[in-house]
């Protein structure tokens, strides 16, 4: 494939993302009752991986009918992809901007990837994570950070165990993927992204079923504080309201009944997971 034809299908990717973002936004902040910071989320991510980012969402978040999204979300497989979407929004958003940065300044792509996991982990952790919820986990910031970061961090060590790979490898080896300024350096983000997300599902399937974590929520279910919001029966059917309901205390309060050595193994997977990427990055590209 020539550069040109490569370029012009770059290009085309992009305008895909655009029309993608654009859609989820519409929808997600206009029609669907999800969580405010999922709305983000939702946002984020889907101008990192456009039209794969929007079939997602339609799969798993938009809600197709009124009143039925507090249904539609509950499978354990749109929970998790709901933890991992909000994860990828800020760990992905603190490595785009550590990676700009880095680009701009030259830094060796060992001192590049460092920078990009710890402002990756800090967005994450102190503003997707704490900030963003500290509501729903009682009003203290201190008391959030503390309740996420054990989740975060895991979630984290598997976004970056395979971006790492992913833009490492492609920036040996492809001409203008290091410079921020063409288009390359994009495209290839937008592959790490993928690739993050993918790898960072099972986690998040792990954490959300043990209660480690929140999956997909709804402002119908979920208030501010995360407790249950009563909704009057004339609003909609018994059902939709018992589903909603169940959900909320669900969700509300969540018990963990995992032991501290479950927890401690699952962070040594993480973080030699972490290490096998970084790895793979030193093996296959320039790392050093």
């Amino acid at each position: 494939m020539s550069g040109n034809t490569a370029e012009a299908l770059m290009y085309t990717w992009f305008a895909l993302v655009l029309l993608s973002a654009g859609y989820v936004a519409h929808d997600a902040f206009t029609r669907n009752p999800e969580l405010t910071v999922m709305k983000w989320g939702w946002v984020l991510v889907t101008l990192y991986i456009g039209p794969v980012g929007a079939a997602l969402y339609v799969l798993s978040c938009k809600e197709p009918r009124p009143w039925t999204h507090e249904r539609f979300v509950a499978p354990l497989w749109k929970q998790a992809l709901g933890s991992t979407i909000h994860c990828v929004a800020g760990d992905a958003t603190g490595i785009m901007v550590a990676a700009v940065v880095a680009s701009l300044l030259g830094l060796p792509p060992w001192a590049d990837a460092l920078l990009e996991y710890v402002v990756g982990f800090g967005f994450g952790l102190l503003v997707f994570q704490a900030l963003f919820m500290r509501d729903m986990l009682g009003g203290s910031y201190p008391r959030a950070v503390r309740a996420t970061v054990y989740a975060e961090w895991l979630s984290m060590n598997c976004v970056m165990g395979a971006m790492v790979a992913v833009n490492v490898i492609v920036r040996s080896h492809v001409p203008g993927a290091q410079d921020v300024g063409d288009v390359r350096f994009w495209a290839t983000f937008s592959l790490s992204v993928l690739a993050g997300l993918g790898f960072a599902y099972p986690v998040n399937v792990w954490l959300v079923a043990n209660h480690l974590k929140h999956g997909m929520g709804t402002v119908r279910a979920l208030g501010a504080g995360g407790e249950p919001l009563p909704q009057p029966a004339a609003e909609r059917p018994d059902t939709a309201m018992d589903t909603a309901m169940d959900m909320g205390m669900d969700m509300a309060i969540p018990e963990a009944g995992v032991t501290a050595e479950q927890k401690t193994a699952m962070a040594v997977l993480t973080v030699l997971f972490l290490a096998a990427g970084t790895l793979l990055a030193a093996i296959f590209g320039q790392l050093a």
